[in-house]
């Protein structure tokens, strides 16, 4: 058993619950980051992320990943690291599988066209609706609203980037109901896990763009950081065609970014004099990149910006998937009623509740079904093909 270290979360020392358990509830030999993964596996919320857009809108094919297989992928790579920094796998792990829950259909244009719906009663913004949806939304217990998770799971979903000066209003009332310290840093796992976003998305989207014919390896022998990997691993594997190298190259660059991660936090660690858990609140960012992959890194998000994110067959997807959102917005807001069943009936009267009301079942939509409520409600709705 590899013991943690003296600033890992420990669950025996958490700050607890909002809602009292009764000891009795407890099922099997589990501590409470334990069963706080637990629950976000078994949430509705979490399910949902199979059909959630993660690149591409309702892709053409069964190979690319979508908001669940990225949230599985973060966390194996969140695990690595937590373990070679001694920290609880646990947390790390539940961080990592909900951090993207929040997001509505068709990822960031869908977040968009929500954040236009309720412009001048709050906005919209995916990370506050993570914990709008664990705490209030997403209720499978009996006796209190949300998963009801510990302190330290909502404070790492909260603030995983980092301390929030100017919480919007979904997290505001969520640090309200159950203060989350939003001025100060977040504990290590939760660093950790913001980390392992970046470096899956970072890698698998390349994956990805290459599947769908949307980027070429040629176009990525302008990123430095590719271009080293590329040629290491053909010289490394010189009686391989090129064209079975790619998956290769992606581990190789996960690799790389995950040893360097781990290494440069060590050396903040040491030079911060890290103690406890404490300390790591009040000596800001210690888990990160090293000032050569931070450099690196970047240029390859400006190149996927610019070459993937933005290409033109992805914008026209994302305008079509906009539409649909603004559009399903629009018509329940003048008719609640289209609205299924409790949705309409708990509507609330006034403004800004009722806006945010409609824009809590939008966003727990997956892209599929977003697109049925729009052909039920509106009419037909023209994506791209395969995007």
């Amino acid at each position: 058993m590899i013991m943690p270290a003296r600033w890992a979360s420990d669950p025996d020392h958490s700050r607890g619950r909002l809602h009292a358990e009764r000891t009795g509830s407890v099922r099997g030999p589990r501590d409470a980051f334990q069963r706080d993964r637990d629950r976000i596996i078994h949430s509705i919320s979490f399910r949902r992320l199979r059909h959630k857009t993660q690149v591409f809108l309702a892709p053409d094919g069964d190979h690319f990943r979508v908001r669940l297989t990225h949230s599985l992928e973060v966390a194996q790579i969140g695990r690595t690291i937590a373990r070679a920094l001694g920290l609880n796998e646990d947390l790390t792990e539940a961080l990592c599988l909900a951090h993207d829950i929040g997001h509505p259909p068709f990822g960031h244009a869908g977040e968009d066209a929500l954040q236009a719906a309720l412009a001048g009663r709050g906005g919209f913004d995916h990370n506050g609706n993570t914990l709008r949806a664990l705490m209030t939304i997403d209720s499978p217990y009996p006796r209190w609203p949300g998963l009801n998770l510990t302190w330290e799971t909502l404070e790492g979903l909260a603030k995983h980037n980092g301390p929030i000066a100017a919480p919007g209003w979904a997290l505001a009332e969520a640090d309200a109901a159950f203060p989350l310290d939003l001025g100060r840093w977040p504990s290590l796992e939760a660093q950790v896990a913001a980390i392992a976003d970046d470096i899956a998305y970072d890698n698998h989207d390349i994956d990805d763009g290459l599947r769908a014919g949307l980027l070429t390896v040629d176009q990525m022998m302008a990123v430095g950081f590719v271009a080293r990997g590329w040629h290491q691993t053909c010289s490394d594997n010189d009686d391989i065609r090129p064209e079975r190298l790619v998956g290769e190259l992606i581990r190789a660059q996960i690799g790389a970014m995950v040893n360097d991660v781990i290494a440069e936090t060590w050396r903040r660690l040491a030079e911060a004099r890290i103690e406890t858990a404490e300390d790591v609140r009040a000596a800001g960012q210690l888990v990160g990149f090293s000032d050569g992959m931070r450099e690196d890194e970047r240029e390859l998000k400006r190149f996927m910006y610019a070459n993937l994110y933005h290409h033109p067959r992805q914008l026209a997807a994302a305008e079509a998937a906009h539409g649909v959102v603004a559009g399903l917005f629009a018509a329940y807001h003048a008719d609640p009623g289209l609205m299924p069943g409790e949705w309409s009936r708990r509507l609330p009267a006034g403004e800004p509740g009722r806006s945010r009301h409609i824009a809590d079942f939008i966003a727990g939509m997956t892209d599929r079904y977003a697109v049925t409520r729009y052909c039920e409600a509106i009419g037909p709705v023209d994506l791209p093909e395969g995007f």
